[in-house]
C-alpha cells in the first residue's frame, strides 16, 4: 500500500515537472529561463573574456597577432536606418552576435546593458541580431528595458566576421584591428574588461 502511494506521488511529480517544461516551451518562456540559469554560471567569473593574454598597446610597431576587419558591413537600426560599421571607425567597436532564442545570449544581455550604459559614449555598441523575424529582437529589447543599440544584417558578413557560435563578440579597436574575439557566453561589465576597453580608445 506504502509503495503504491510513493509511486502515485512519484507520477504526480513527474507530471507536474513535465506540464512546467511543456508550458515553458509553448510560451517560448523557456530561452529565458535557461538563461536566467546560465547567469548564475557567468557570475562565477570561469567564463569572461581572456584579456590578461593580450598585450596591446597603442603603438602600430607592437601589435601583433591582429587581423583588420573589413568595415564594411551594411546594418539596419532598429529605426530603419541603414548604416555600416565604416561610419563607426573612430571609436572602439563592441559587435556583440546574439539572438532571442539563444541562452546564453539572454544570459550575457544584462551585463552587456549595463556596460553599455556607462561605456555606451565612448564606445560603439552594435548587438547584431540573428533572428529571422527582427520585429522579436526588437521587441525584446524594448520588454525588457536594455534600450541597447540593435541592428539586423543587411548583405554578407566579411570572413573575417564570421562565426558560427552565438553569441560571439568582436572588439575593433580605431585602427581597425580585431583585438579580441570572444566566443560564448561572458559577463563584460567587469572592472578588468572596461579597464582594457580604456586602454585601446
Amino acid at each position: 500500500m506504502k509503495k503504491n502511494k510513493n509511486t502515485k506521488k512519484t507520477w504526480i511529480q513527474n507530471g507536474v515537472f513535465i506540464l512546467i517544461i511543456i508550458t515553458l516551451y509553448a510560451t517560448g518562456l523557456h530561452t529565458e529561463v535557461i538563461g536566467f540559469v546560465q547567469r548564475g554560471v557567468l557570475a562565477t567569473g570561469l567564463m569572461n573574456p581572456d584579456i590578461e593574454e593580450i598585450t596591446y598597446t597603442k603603438t602600430p610597431k607592437t601589435i601583433s597577432n591582429t587581423i583588420k576587419a573589413d568595415l564594411n558591413l551594411k546594418l539596419m537600426d532598429s529605426n530603419g536606418k541603414i548604416t555600416s560599421l565604416s561610419d563607426l571607425k573612430d571609436k572602439v567597436i563592441f559587435l556583440n552576435y546574439w539572438a532571442t532564442w539563444c541562452p546564453p545570449c539572454i544570459a550575457e544581455m544584462p551585463s552587456i546593458s549595463k556596460l553599455h550604459k556607462e561605456m555606451g559614449n565612448d564606445v560603439a555598441f552594435i548587438l547584431l541580431s540573428f533572428d529571422k523575424d527582427f520585429e522579436k529582437a526588437k521587441n525584446f529589447n524594448k520588454r525588457k528595458g536594455y534600450n541597447l543599440p540593435i541592428y539586423t544584417l543587411i548583405g554578407n558578413l566579411p570572413t573575417m566576421l564570421q562565426s558560427s557560435a552565438l553569441p560571439t563578440t568582436y572588439i575593433i579597436d580605431t585602427e581597425e584591428n580585431i583585438v579580441l574575439t570572444h566566443k560564448g557566453m561572458a559577463n563584460y561589465n567587469t572592472d578588468e574588461f572596461k579597464s582594457f576597453l580604456e586602454n585601446i580608445k
